[in-house]
């Protein structure tokens, strides 16, 4: 049954249309009882969508697919995949659904996309569900990296479905309404390459260079310049990643978006204590994606992505390779100049001092913070008061005050500007403590904590009194922290 909407706003289903290969025409499941547990007015604003009407009955259920737009062709998209290095040619949207494209107030092309409208024929063996604590914390994460200025899928809203849903308990069932400038990912071009004739992977490529990098069109090898392209996305994105110190958990290929946006909140958290070996996902076990690892298995996807693409980089194989591998070898310098001009920011130095001069200090304080086991959000916030003349809450966070001392009167003789600081060094951050408190309280029935959360990370850089207990670290009682992918 297709609803029309309130306003102008339009549905369309243009990946279904041109690459009819990779979407499956399917329904979501229809829930029992749906009710809505959260809406993001403003992203709904800046979609089209009148957010008075999408709390009306009728709107909640088209948030769910369970009403399907005009215009709108819901499709389960097909892609392939490396999971956890382990190949897979067939994943695919097991439990998604891509309700249709819509164009935003700004004219770009948004996809609205379900996650956990139910069973598609990709689903193998799981129930194509998803419940309330999974979807609300791809809510606060992907909100909170927004409100951080980081590439990010965003969250319209969670739908509780009223449902039950068996995991290791029975749980409340819920579907998230996500938005991407597309869901377009490595694995899609990793399928397009083995199932299809090279006509399926060109189209793809065309696709993806026509909604997220035009000037490759304009090149003389366009699908090089969109290799390119993806490249620089990754290397600043996962900068931007190691920068406020948020571990992915699952850097599956599947899990890596080509515009360069970050996608697919499942065992993710953010760093308390400064440690490279972080782990947060039950089932990264060998550590393949611990925080240090991100940037190498960010190449990694790379690689693949270009394995997928050969055929379009040139008719000969052997040149093709060769055309890839150079073409890969910028992704390390680009990481690194997106690192080294972060964390100059973040120490409030100069973007033109010198790297002999900036990275001893990153080095220094890096090796400072891991050996003291220092939380990282709070550090660096906290340099800015030092950067003001008054270092005693950095100073406190160290049991031996001396090796930072040390390490300050350098960084102090360089003049770091601490109105830059504060600009980039976040006070607020998804506490891992604080969202498994909201989210207790939000399967209990009660959402303030959640609303609560919500409303303060959507300024992270202005501290404001009152909120202490939301730019804290974890108390020693919470212990080692692990997510699970919801599924």
């Amino acid at each position: 049954m297709s609803t029309a909407i309130p306003l102008t706003l339009t549905f369309g289903g243009r990946f279904a249309r041109e690459l009819e290969e990779l979407a499956v025409p399917w329904q979501a499941e229809e829930a029992p009882d749906p009710q809505l547990l959260v809406l993001n007015e403003p992203l709904a604003g800046e979609l089209g969508f009148d957010p008075a009407w999408l709390r009306t009955p009728e709107g909640t259920r088209l948030l769910i697919g369970n009403q399907i737009p005009e215009g709108a062709t819901p499709v389960a998209q097909a892609y392939a995949g490396h999971q956890f290095g382990g190949y897979s040619p067939l994943l695919g949207d097991g439990r998604a659904l891509l309700l249709g494209e819509v164009t935003d107030i700004h004219g770009q092309l948004r996809d609205i996309h379900l996650k956990g409208s139910g069973r598609t024929p990709f689903a193998r063996a799981g129930d194509g569900l998803a419940v309330v604590g999974p979807m609300l914390r791809e809510y606060i994460v992907s909100e909170a990296m927004h409100a951080m200025g980081v590439p990010t899928t965003r969250s319209l809203a969670v739908v509780a479905t009223g449902r039950p849903v068996r995991r290791e308990t029975m749980l409340p069932g819920a579907v998230l309404t996500r938005v991407a400038s597309s869901h377009l990912r490595v694995g899609s071009f990793q399928f397009a390459r083995v199932n299809g004739e090279t006509d399926l992977l060109r189209r793809l490529a065309d696709h993806a260079i026509s909604r997220h990098y035009r000037d490759a069109a304009l090149a003389d090898t366009p699908y090089l310049a969109f290799f390119e392209a993806v490249i620089a996305a990754q290397a600043s994105l996962v900068a931007q990643w190691m920068l406020v110190g948020f571990v992915h958990g699952v850097m599956n290929t599947d899990n890596m978006a080509i515009s360069g946006e970050t996608i697919d909140y499942g065992p993710c958290a953010f760093m308390d204590a400064f440690n490279p070996g972080a782990v947060y996902s039950s089932i990264d076990a060998d550590g393949r994606y611990a925080y240090a690892n991100q940037p190498v298995i960010a190449e990694w996807n790379l690689t693949r992505l270009a394995e997928a693409l050969l055929p379009l980089l040139h008719e000969d194989q052997d040149q093709a390779v060769a055309l890839a591998v150079e073409s890969l070898g910028a992704f390390r310098a680009q990481y690194s100049a997106a690192w080294s001009a972060g964390m100059k920011s973040k120490l409030g130095l100069r973007p033109d001092t010198h790297d002999d001069v900036a990275s001893p200090l990153v080095d220094g304080v890096l090796a400072l913070l891991q050996e003291g086991r220092v939380d990282y959000t709070s550090f660096f916030r906290s340099l800015a008061s030092a950067a003001r003349g008054t270092p005693e809450t950095a100073r406190s966070m160290f049991a031996d005050p001396g090796a930072f001392d040390a390490w300050s009167a350098r960084w102090l003789a360089l003049a770091p500007d601490a109105d830059l600081m504060d600009r980039v060094n976040p006070v607020y951050i998804p506490r891992n403590h604080l969202v498994e408190e909201a989210l207790d309280s939000a399967i209990a029935g009660d959402l303030d904590p959640f609303n609560r959360l919500v409303d303060v990370l959507a300024d992270p850089y202005t501290q404001r009194p009152g909120l202490e207990r939301y730019a804290g670290p974890a108390p020693e009682d919470f212990g080692s922290y692990r997510t699970f992918c919801g599924t």
